[in-house]
């Protein structure tokens, strides 16, 4: 299927929930989360899980326990969730998982490898706490 820029659920959900997290003062529970985005608990928890595995969350269980983020929410750019969720982002300019068209120039590479591009840049450089708005 051809895809200008893949962003699962999942992973959309996950940006979502590492903001949530930034504005947070400490751990905080998947439900807690969950509830706050009006989501899913089970898929949420499911992403955190993954987010945790890939070393942007600490899990602590308990009463007291939940879900905080590894590193301040100025050291954690949108692009280390985005790749954590669904792998590198593709910055290429065809929008088929192999070409298909046979050509050396795809008549829309410019504009997807652009479109990919901008992505890509933004996330690289747009941290938790730019997207929670500096606080």
């Amino acid at each position: 299927m051809a895809e200008l820029v893949r962003m699962s659920e999942a992973t959309a959900l996950g940006m979502h929930a590492m903001v949530a997290l930034a504005d947070a003062e400490g751990p905080v529970s998947a439900a807690e989360t969950a509830d706050r985005l009006s989501v899913s608990p089970a898929h949420l928890a499911k992403v955190m899980r993954a987010l945790a595995r890939a070393g942007l969350l600490a899990a602590r269980r308990g009463p007291s326990g939940g879900y905080a983020l590894a590193r301040p929410s100025s050291e954690i750019r949108l692009l280390e969730v985005y790749e954590a969720l669904e792998g590198p982002l593709r910055r290429d300019g065809c929008l088929f998982a192999r070409p298909v068209c046979g050509r050396e120039r795809c008549a829309l590479g410019t504009v997807v490898s652009g479109v990919r591009s901008e992505v890509h840049e933004y996330l690289k450089e747009t941290t938790l706490a730019d997207a929670a708005g500096g606080r």
